[in-house]
């Protein structure tokens, strides 16, 4: 079962401007400094990573995909109000809630509700 991190509660006893992944980044730097173990973690903070928000997914014979066409609405496996996975390279790290853009409402964001767990805790 996946070991979850409960964002709001956390934030509420928190610094309400720090982000779950700067905070993390704070921590990282600390144990640096305190062990020796990484010389250099600003170089290791700018390494870029692939982030996805997986809305849902579907399975289709190849025959019923060869139809689509314009405007074809393909069902997915998420219903409305469910969490969206995020995906850092691969792995899912958080879920959270799909949300408009606050400056610009012709674009979407992702709220995020739950952190999974470590490697090994979390979903694989």
């Amino acid at each position: 079962m996946a070991q979850s991190f409960d964002y709001e509660s956390a934030t509420a006893s928190d610094d309400a401007e720090t982000s779950p992944l700067e905070r993390l980044a704070e921590i990282a730097a600390r144990t640096a400094e305190e062990t020796g173990k990484f010389a250099n973690v600003d170089a290791i903070m700018r390494i870029p990573v692939t982030m996805q928000v997986v809305l849902g997914s579907a399975t289709i014979p190849v025959a019923n995909l060869m139809k689509l066409g314009r405007g074809a609405v393909v069902p997915l496996d998420h219903r409305v109000g469910e969490p969206v996975d995020v995906v850092v390279n691969g792995r899912v790290v958080a879920r959270g809630e799909v949300v408009v853009v606050e400056e610009d409402n012709s674009r979407f964001g992702v709220s995020l509700t739950e952190i999974v767990g470590p490697l090994g805790q979390g979903d694989s």
